[in-house]
């Protein structure tokens, strides 16, 4: 096959994307073309298409996706609609207000049509803790109803405790869903649960996934985390941005340079002096909330309007908006099943427009979701066990020893190869563990202590034979 020359490989490439009914996103282009253009001369095409305006554009990042315009022609009424958008698509998005609604049709325009702008200060000064609200009274209420859970009178962080292990794989998949990661809810599950990376998956892929549960942990299993304040957040970054950024000193600070936002025509602060400034202002204000809606939802909305980080502001969001819900031993918001393009469209209309309501619809949708998959089932989960949460590293470092070297699950072996990292009051505890583990170890379940078949094979017949 002859190599198309570069107007031949638009032309084909637009032709393709305007016979297609759906949006399409880069991963599909780049199957449908056989891998055979590299993923950057793709993009470069695809830039150059819609400054064309030979297709349309809409979303971010990995949720971007691009699709056809109506053709030029005949009518006036047609040209009309070239510039008020393709009317978007009811399918896989949530119940939408009216305001939400008007949001979306904006965003939805093609990026060429809509005002670049940069960061508005005024729509933060304008907010006044506990006077202003983007969530009205009687939302708050109905919410408050919703998330009220059955240790609501119990210390802080019990009820998340309680659900934590599940808690771990929805929110872990959820919140990377959101931003274009592949992992199924069941590769997620393997993957925390059995320490199984799934075939087939890009490394950073099953990063973001362990990442995400290591900030959870971090909130959930020390309540004194779970506060609103700059340590915590930038914790939470250095957390989830582990291994992901292509700067590694970025991880867990404050950016030093100017970022875009793909997809959007908002422009954030590039001055790192103003931005440190401004990241210690949103935190306390959103600190002086009483409300832990109207806390949570503030965080979702100026954490990533500000975008105090190199990347990964909207997971850092996602999980800061819970802080409240852990505090208050309210349901937590998982973001499970929240459709990826709403997430988009409601972020873009706060970037864009300053305006909360189509986010707003998101948040309310996810929340009762959240609700519905937590407080309804309750009553039929086994509470973890917090010791052995805490001391899960030490616990596969002990089994895994004794296993490897052959020995008997006695008291003895045990406390011989007690790691320092668990406390002396512990001891005893932390043996009857063990050896409640050994008796409930076999070749399916030793890989969650890192251990091969084969050796966990060879450890099962020595044991037979010392029994002989």
């Amino acid at each position: 096959m002859p190599r198309l020359t570069p107007p031949q490989a638009l032309d084909q490439l637009a032709e393709w994307i305007n016979a297609s009914t759906d949006e399409v996103g880069i991963d599909g282009l780049l199957q449908q073309h056989g891998n055979r253009i590299p993923r950057r001369t793709l993009q470069r095409h695809l830039a150059l298409l819609v400054e064309q305006k030979r297709i349309g554009v809409r979303g971010e990042g990995r949720a971007t996706r691009y699709h056809r315009l109506p053709q030029p022609g005949a009518s006036a009424q047609t040209s009309t609609a070239v510039a008020t958008a393709v009317p978007p698509s009811t399918a896989d998005y949530v119940p939408t207000s009216k305001e939400g609604a008007d949001i979306r049709a904006t965003v939805s325009q093609p990026r060429h049509l809509r005002k670049p702008v940069g960061y508005q200060l005024d729509f933060l000064s304008s907010y006044e803790p506990n006077h202003t609200a983007y969530l009205p009274p009687g939302l708050r209420e109905q919410l408050h109803s919703l998330g009220r859970s059955p240790a609501d009178q119990t210390p802080a962080g019990t009820f998340a405790k309680d659900i934590l292990q599940r808690l771990l794989i929805d929110l872990s998949w959820a919140s990377s869903h959101l931003e274009g990661n592949t992992y199924s809810h069941l590769d997620t599950e393997r993957l925390i649960e059995f320490g199984q990376a799934a075939e087939g998956k890009n490394a950073l892929e099953t990063q973001m996934i362990l990442n995400h549960k290591q900030a959870i942990e971090y909130l959930v299993l020390n309540p004194e985390n779970a506060r609103v304040h700059t340590d915590t957040l930038i914790a939470l970054h250095a957390f989830l941005s582990d291994g992901l950024m292509a700067d590694p000193t970025a991880v867990g600070r404050i950016r030093r340079r100017a970022v875009e936002i793909g997809g959007s025509v908002f422009l954030p602060i590039a001055l790192p002096q103003r931005l440190e400034e401004l990241f210690g202002i949103v935190t306390q204000m959103a600190a002086e909330i009483t409300d832990p809606f109207e806390q949570a939802f503030f965080l979702m909305v100026h954490l990533p309007y500000l975008q105090p980080f190199e990347d990964v502001n909207k997971r850092v969001s996602r999980l800061a908006a819970n802080i409240p819900f852990i505090r208050h031993n309210l349901c937590p918001l998982s973001f499970i099943d929240v459709p990826q393009q709403a997430y988009v469209d409601g972020m873009l209309g706060v970037y864009e427009l300053n305006r909360v309501d189509l986010l707003r619809d998101v948040f309310v949708w996810a929340y009762e979701r959240s609700c519905q998959q937590y407080v309804a089932v309750k009553q039929n989960l086994v509470p973890p066990d917090i010791f052995r949460l805490r001391h899960r590293q030490a616990l596969a470092e002990v089994i895994a020893a004794i296993v490897r070297q052959g020995d008997a699950p006695t008291e003895q072996a045990v406390t011989s190869r007690m790691p320092a990292s668990v406390a002396a009051a512990d001891h005893a505890h932390f043996v009857q563990l063990a050896l409640a583990e050994f008796g409930a170890l076999h070749a399916g379940n030793a890989v969650r202590f890192g251990i091969r078949p084969l050796e966990f094979g060879e450890w099962e017949r020595r044991a037979q034979d010392m029994k002989g």
